[in-house]
């Protein structure tokens, strides 16, 4: 696939990392916590934790009976929050964005789907500059990419 056929793409350079100069100031440092909204903070507590080995890092009750649950990989700054969601919002089946990095995709992938994970049959290997990648799926439908970084 080449990306310089594209229309609109004529003469770029198809590698975006050496066209991407910004000279907008920012006073943001790091992204530092991302929201999935969801409705058994407990059931997806075990499923971070004892299924994808994250840590919980906070459970702290805050205002009418609700939580402030967040979660992460170890060794890392930004935390997933598995909170309830805004009264009256649907949760469940979201694209939440969220990009997983692993060393070595095949062996998680053969763990999470002998584990009865949701997860993509198969590992997704488009090849050029896309990394090997799948899907996961949390047990309120919500979809996490898993991509390969070595």
């Amino acid at each position: 696939m080449s990306f310089a056929a594209r229309e609109g793409l004529r003469g770029r350079n198809p590698n975006p990392k050496e066209d991407v100069v910004t000279s907008t100031k920012t006073r943001f440092s790091k992204v530092g916590t991302v929201v999935i909204p969801v409705s058994d903070q407990d059931r997806e507590i075990d499923f971070y934790v004892q299924t994808l080995g994250f840590e919980k890092r906070a459970d702290i009750p805050f205002g009418n009976g609700y939580r402030w649950v967040e979660v992460a990989p170890p060794d890392t700054d930004t935390t997933i929050a598995l909170a309830p969601p805004p009264e009256g919002r649907p949760t469940g089946n979201r694209e939440t964005g969220i990009g997983l990095y692993t060393d070595d995709i095949d062996a998680l992938h053969a763990e999470l789907k002998g584990a009865g994970v949701d997860v993509d049959a198969e590992v997704s290997r488009m090849g050029g500059p896309v990394p090997p990648l799948c899907w996961v799926r949390d047990p309120e439908g919500n979809s996490l990419m898993i991509v390969e970084m070595r």
